[in-house]
This record gives C-alpha cells, sequence and structure tokens, in this order.
C-alpha cells in the first residue's frame, strides 16, 4: 500500500476574499488598489507588521478545544508597485494540542490594511486604538507571527528565544 506524502503544514494565509472590504474602506479617499496574490516579501516597497482580532475554529477530535478568541493576530501589510497590496496572516497553535489553526477574521482586518495603506499614500486619519479581546498574555511560542519575527506582541526575551531556536516541546 503507497505510503500517503504528509500534508504540508501553511503558517500563514492570504485572504483575498477580503479584499472587497477593504476596496470599501479604500474608495472613502479616493484610492484603488488591487489584491496581489502573489505571497512575495522580496518585491515589495513597503511592509507593516501588526495585529488584527478574530476567531479560530479548531476540528481536532482528539483535542478538547474547539476554538478560542485571538485579540493579537499578527498580519503583515505590503505594498507593491502597480497599485497591488497584499497581507499574510499568520496562524496560531492550540494551547492543548500545539497543532495549528488558521483564523476567521473580523472587522480589524479591513480597517487596518486600509489605514495603513492610506498611511503610506499621505492620507491623514486619526490614529485607531488597538483594541482586542485577549483572555491572558501573549503567549509567543503558540503565534506563528512571533516564530516568523512579524508579531508586534513579541517580547525582547522571547525574540532572543525565537532567534535561538528554541522548539516548542
Amino acid at each position: 500500500m503507497p505510503t500517503k506524502k504528509p500534508k504540508s503544514i501553511q503558517q500563514w494565509s492570504m485572504y483575498p476574499s477580503l479584499h472587497e472590504h477593504v476596496v470599501r474602506l479604500l474608495e472613502e479617499d479616493d484610492l484603488h488598489l488591487n489584491f496581489y496574490e502573489s505571497d512575495e516579501s522580496e518585491t515589495c516597497d513597503e511592509t507593516w507588521d501588526t495585529n488584527v482580532t478574530g476567531r479560530f475554529v479548531y476540528r481536532n477530535p482528539s483535542c478538547g478545544v474547539n476554538a478560542w478568541t485571538s485579540g493579537r493576530i499578527a498580519v503583515t501589510i505590503r505594498l507593491y508597485t502597480g497599485g497591488k497590496y497584499n497581507v499574510r496572516v499568520y496562524h496560531q497553535r492550540c494551547k492543548s494540542c500545539k497543532r495549528l489553526s488558521r483564523p476567521k477574521l473580523n472587522e480589524t482586518y479591513a480597517e487596518r490594511t486600509a489605514y495603513r495603506i492610506k498611511n503610506w499614500h499621505g492620507i491623514e486619519q486619526e490614529a485607531r486604538p488597538h483594541s482586542g479581546n485577549s483572555n491572558g498574555p501573549h503567549n509567543s511560542e503558540l503565534c506563528e507571527g512571533c516564530r516568523h519575527g512579524h508579531c508586534r506582541a513579541v517580547q525582547v526575551d522571547d525574540l532572543s528565544n525565537i532567534l535561538r531556536g528554541t522548539r516548542l516541546s
């Protein structure tokens, strides 16, 4: 019997389906950008790490956890030549079984993305408060954004451990 190739575990995703929400916010200032579906950081003109909020719905029958809310989902917003942008959204690990989960994002994704794009285009705006639901301190061992150096919640000690190659137990 042929063995199955192990599934590649995604550490981040992009959400082109949320582009229409970003477009609505950009149109308020007559900005028109396209979502760039190529996930490459080498050719971008601008990059910005921030956090959004959302919910992780997790279906692993052998784990007792089925969902959690996060006020700190790491994202990297990137701007490209030719009126294009994209956003890399980092996944998080289940606290119980340590398996990765992809988030369901709320309105903060579009708000933070549009805010940053407007900022890069020189449009003055009121600073937006960063609020989110959190059930405790940020756990960098469960955050792929932290593991890749793109989470704004990461602490200096945590970054030091990540750079030294500390792994999940």
